[in-house]
């Protein structure tokens, strides 16, 4: 059993950005010369999360629309009051969504569906640069 780790980087534009990593982690699998095993897709930070959505303009526009009417801006934020960053919603939303994603592959061909893409969402009030980590376990 191997274990090889890759990392992407990537700016964002901030909240509300939905980045689709799907290709970059398709590489990152094919890079390593493992035919099935996981990928597990890491989020260091507490205001970015992972998940798999369909990546249409549609689902661009109702995720985020959704995630406002859970956690909006206009709420009070501890964290707020706290912190005085405007961020207290981009936790909260992060934390309802989580920092990681593992996918499995065979064959080296991860196994989503159809119209399944990996994303990242930038759920901070503010551009970032992100860095994503890969770790990747097969044979």
């Amino acid at each position: 059993m191997a274990v090889i780790t890759k990392t992407l980087v990537f700016q964002t534009k901030g909240e509300e950005d939905i980045i689709d990593i799907t290709d970059d982690v398709i590489k990152a699998v094919n890079g390593t010369m493992l035919d099935n095993g996981i990928v597990t897709i890491f989020v260091p930070g507490s205001t970015g999360a992972l998940t798999t959505i369909e990546y249409e303009p549609g689902l661009l526009i109702d995720f985020p629309n959704s995630l406002d009417r859970i956690s909006p801006r206009s709420l009070h934020y501890e964290h707020d009051k706290r912190w005085h960053d405007g961020n207290g919603h981009s936790h909260v939303k992060a934390s309802l969504i989580g920092p990681s994603l593992t996918v499995p592959f065979v064959d080296r061909t991860l196994s989503l569906g159809t119209w399944q893409q990996i994303v990242f969402l930038e759920l901070d009030v503010r551009s970032r640069r992100r860095k994503i980590l890969l770790q990747i376990i097969g044979e």
